[in-house]
């Protein structure tokens, strides 16, 4: 057939820029720290507008682990309303959530699901364990097989900094790519899911402050 050589020829180009784009990026992936690093701790005078991102070394083999730091404008009691109001729709406006629902709540322990557009067809199980004295939020994943993991768990620590609230987001997981995850820089990679996630609660917490004052 006269059309067999351009077709082999744009068959080939385009393997070609696949091969060249796979490489680039298994490229920029070698130049980010390795997991093997333990994170520093983070210093008060070094948070800001941006999250802070650190990977951690877990004892436990194959296990990843990160710490997520960052500041929220607006005052521990309220935060805390809103870290813990399981059951509202303004998750819904997080483009990252595609959905969510309250399964139970049974004194401190509820249990939410959730799907998430960066993987789209598994649904997470949550299982948080709610400290009000300690502004402390326990979560382990209740399907990691269902969602494609083999363990995720982990800890949301609040605390009051300057009239501000400091959140610290500790979590450790294992699953098939994990290393691959925590270095891939671009959308639904670790680092863009958390920073997406903490500044979206930075920008919505302004808009629903009054809701959780004190008798608002």
């Amino acid at each position: 057939m006269t059309g067999s050589k351009p077709i082999a020829a744009m068959c080939s180009l385009n393997h070609l820029i696949s091969l060249i784009r796979t490489i680039a990026i298994v490229f920029l992936l070698s130049l980010l720290p390795a997991s093997g690093h333990s994170a520093e701790p983070v210093k008060t005078q070094s948070l800001g507008g941006e999250p802070i991102i650190s990977l951690l070394e877990p004892e436990e083999k194959d296990v990843k682990g990160y710490r997520l730091t960052y500041l929220v404008d607006a005052p521990l009691d309220v935060f805390w309303k809103f870290k813990t109001d399981f059951d509202s729709e303004f998750v819904m406006s997080n483009a990252l959530i595609l959905s969510h629902r309250l399964i139970s709540h049974s004194g401190n322990v509820v249990v939410t699901e959730n799907r998430y557009s960066t993987k789209p067809g598994a649904v997470f199980r949550w299982q948080t364990t709610v400290f009000p004295e300690q502004h402390l939020l326990k979560f382990i994943l209740l399907n990691p097989k269902e969602a494609g993991q083999k363990y995720h768990s982990g800890y949301i620590q609040l605390e009051e900094l300057d009239q501000k609230t400091k959140v610290t987001q500790v979590g450790y997981f294992d699953f098939f790519g994990a290393s691959f995850w925590i270095k891939y820089p671009f959308y639904g990679g670790m680092r863009h899911f958390l920073k997406h996630n903490a500044k979206w609660e930075q920008d919505i917490i302004h808009d629903l402050k009054d809701r959780y004052q004190e008798g608002g």
